[in-house]
């Protein structure tokens, strides 16, 4: 009977201990979007642009949480509730949180209206991560940041923002370009240096235009990975900010999707925290 009860006890533990992992796990999934609004965000619209892509005086900014246009809103696509941009004004949507050590995940599929000044340029986004400070401060639209790039065609290209900085392995490709390479060597991208603060994925993981793709961004510490589709095709290491040679830790910020031209939808926006890169997405070095 002592017996049979210390089982029955044990038993009883074990599914509440289950039942307790489980929760701990699911909590630790934090939606960014509530399928309902974007009370979670704030949004934030740069001055307007003329065909040429320069800033038209006569259209000011509107600035933050003032979108008379509906630039960013949720609608219903595929039967299923996602944010819209619409690209019709360049500007930004932002997590109202900072965040740090954690794995983003989403999915985005492209819309059809294209604006000026890109009305016949690749359908455009993108993912800044990192973000600091004020609103506007790269190009009139944008945080400081690091670019996770969302573009037809160059999804996981990597950009960065207002003096944002990354080491990345890399080695120019047969158009003299600089492109992600796991056993390149390592250049610095920056606005001020002679390469530029632009490199490119290794691989193209996007799915056609109209399929929606689905998108992971890992962050630990000072190190970014890029997955597209399931696809790792970069690896980032040593964020920071560079001005005037003075280097400022970049490791921590907000979660920024662009406004810039296109229409584009985003849906299952979730953030995990991690406590280290899983060795899975990331690709062996033998330099």
């Amino acid at each position: 009977m002592k017996l049979s009860s210390l089982i029955l006890t044990e038993f009883f533990f074990f599914i509440s201990s289950c039942i307790s992992i489980s929760v701990a796990q699911k909590s630790s999934v934090i939606p960014l979007f509530n399928n309902k609004d974007l009370n979670n965000w704030d949004t934030y619209i740069g001055p307007g642009l003329d065909s040429t892509g320069k800033h038209r005086m006569e259209v000011p900014a509107h600035g933050i949480n003032q979108d008379p246009l509906k630039v960013f809103s949720v609608v219903n696509v595929d039967g299923k509730p996602a944010i819209r941009i619409s690209g019709e004004r360049f500007g930004g949507l932002s997590t109202k949180e900072a965040y740090s050590d954690y794995v983003l995940r989403f999915k985005f599929k492209w819309g059809k209206l294209k604006w000026a000044p890109k009305v016949k340029a690749k359908m455009d986004s993108g993912i800044l991560y990192h973000a600091v400070g004020p609103h506007g401060v790269d190009w009139g639209f944008w945080m400081r940041s690091q670019e996770f790039q969302i573009q037809e065609g160059d999804c996981g290209d990597y950009w960065g923002l207002d003096g944002a900085s990354f080491d990345i392995p890399s080695s120019k490709n047969i158009k003299g370009e600089y492109q992600y390479d796991a056993q390149g060597t390592f250049q610095t991208f920056n606005n001020d240096n002679t390469i530029g603060r632009h490199c490119i994925k290794s691989m193209n993981g996007e799915f056609s235009t109209g399929q929606w793709n689905t998108v992971e961004l890992y962050c630990h510490g000072d190190t970014a990975v890029h997955v597209v589709n399931g696809k790792t095709n970069m690896v980032l290491y040593r964020s920071r900010h560079i001005k005037n040679g003075v280097e400022t830790p970049l490791t921590r910020g907000r979660i920024q999707i662009q406004s810039e031209g296109a229409e584009i939808y985003y849906t299952d926006i979730t953030l995990s925290p991690i406590r280290v890169i899983p060795m899975s997405v990331l690709p062996a070095r033998s330099k």
